[in-house]
């Protein structure tokens, strides 16, 4: 079972590597050209018409040079607030179905709000609030798992030497009898990583092809701007609170997560993998704009409120 999950997540993976991802324009040394007054990569295929001057004429002296067939008509774009679900050419069925719907979703909330960043956070709380039911159901798996280790530790002990097909068997009965002892599906904790995946790739992506949002302020921050080119290129040091944040964020969404039915070793492994996603995921905030930058605390603080619900529930 485990396996077709796995093959699920990697089928999905491919489908959105293949079918209408961000693509950026570049110069004839093929480097990416960036737009100087946020350091931001220029987007080739953006969903609707960019206002930032500088960029417009970025885009003008890449169509002066482009092929014909390689040109970026602006003018053909709709303009960001009245970007539809249905409207341009069909990009394939990541664009279709995931980065356009979300992009429209964002939009909307943000004129309804009067500002594109304070939509972000409201679509993210939005949606995850949508598919809650699923991210609790995963979440208290956990902690039944938890409840359960002692058992488990027993069964573990009880056939630890035992490694015959009889054997095998009756451990797998056995462990199967304690799961519905505490309730617990061991397919229920892969439901969240499932829905998280796709999730977090519609978001950058969306963020990363709405003009609107990249060329937005937010309290002060530029959402198309990331900590990186903020901070050593412009000075503008507050930009790492983004990076405090996104560490604190990763860092108690996994200590929340971890601690399921698992041995030692198995525990021991985790921790490192928790510690080391923390770290990567610090390094990377370098990098990313900062309109993703919220995305991703939003979301994280959202689980870490929803799995201390749980917590509070389960007591």
């Amino acid at each position: 079972m485990k396996k077709n999950i796995l093959k699920s997540v990697v089928v999905l993976v491919i489908i959105m590597s293949l079918t209408g991802c961000t693509k950026y324009i570049k110069n004839e040394k093929k480097q990416i050209l960036k737009n100087e007054k946020n350091g931001q990569n220029v987007v080739d295929n953006i969903l609707c018409q960019p206002t930032d001057k500088n960029l417009l004429k970025i885009y003008d002296q890449y169509n002066k040079k482009a092929k014909k067939s390689n040109k970026i008509n602006i003018d053909d774009l709709p303009k960001c607030e009245n970007l539809k679900v249905t409207g341009g050419k069909y990009e394939g069925i990541w664009t279709t179905v995931f980065v356009k719907p979300l992009a429209w979703f964002i939009i909307k909330i943000g004129n309804l709000v009067k500002n594109y960043g304070l939509g972000l956070i409201l679509a993210t709380i939005l949606i995850r609030l949508v598919v809650y039911p699923f991210t609790k159901k995963a979440a208290l798996q956990s902690e039944m798992l938890k409840k359960a280790q002692p058992e488990l530790e027993k069964l573990e002990k009880k056939y630890k030497n035992k490694n015959d097909q009889e054997s095998m068997m009756k451990k797998s009965q056995e462990m199967l009898i304690i799961y519905k002892k505490y309730n617990i599906n061991p397919m229920a904790g892969c439901l969240f990583s499932l829905i998280q995946l796709p999730l977090f790739f519609a978001f950058y992506e969306a963020i990363s092809r709405i003009p609107a949002l990249f060329e937005e302020n937010f309290l002060g921050f530029q959402l198309g701007t990331s900590p990186a080119i903020a901070v050593f290129s412009q000075g503008k040091y507050y930009y790492l609170i983004f990076i405090i944040l996104i560490f604190f964020a990763t860092y108690f969404s996994f200590k929340l997560n971890s601690g399921a039915s698992m041995s030692k070793e198995q525990e021991k492994s985790m921790k490192i993998m928790s510690n080391f996603m923390v770290v990567f995921m610090t390094i990377v905030s370098f990098s990313i704009s900062s309109g993703i930058a919220i995305y991703w605390i939003t979301s994280n603080v959202f689980t870490i409120i929803q799995n201390l619900i749980v917590k509070k529930e389960r007591k």
